[in-house]
């Protein structure tokens, strides 16, 4: 089986996995499961697998804004 990193499936996939999702925002996978489990990112399960939709992951990027701290 080929492995596809994030960016050469991008154009093609429909959903991420959990793992790719981490990899893509440059979290840990327990930060993306934690995003999936609270709401932030939605999701859906299939069988045993998490699947993230690609438009999930850019609307969660687009609604970036400047930081409070």
């Amino acid at each position: 089986m080929t492995q596809h990193s994030p960016s050469n499936r991008a154009r093609s996939a429909r959903t991420y996995s959990v793992r790719e999702v981490a990899e893509i925002l440059g979290v840990s996978k327990s930060t993306a499961y934690e995003c999936v489990r609270t709401g932030q990112l939605p999701a859906v399960k299939l069988r045993s697998r998490i699947l993230v939709p690609v438009e999930a992951v850019e609307a969660f990027l687009a609604q970036a804004g400047p930081l409070e701290f």
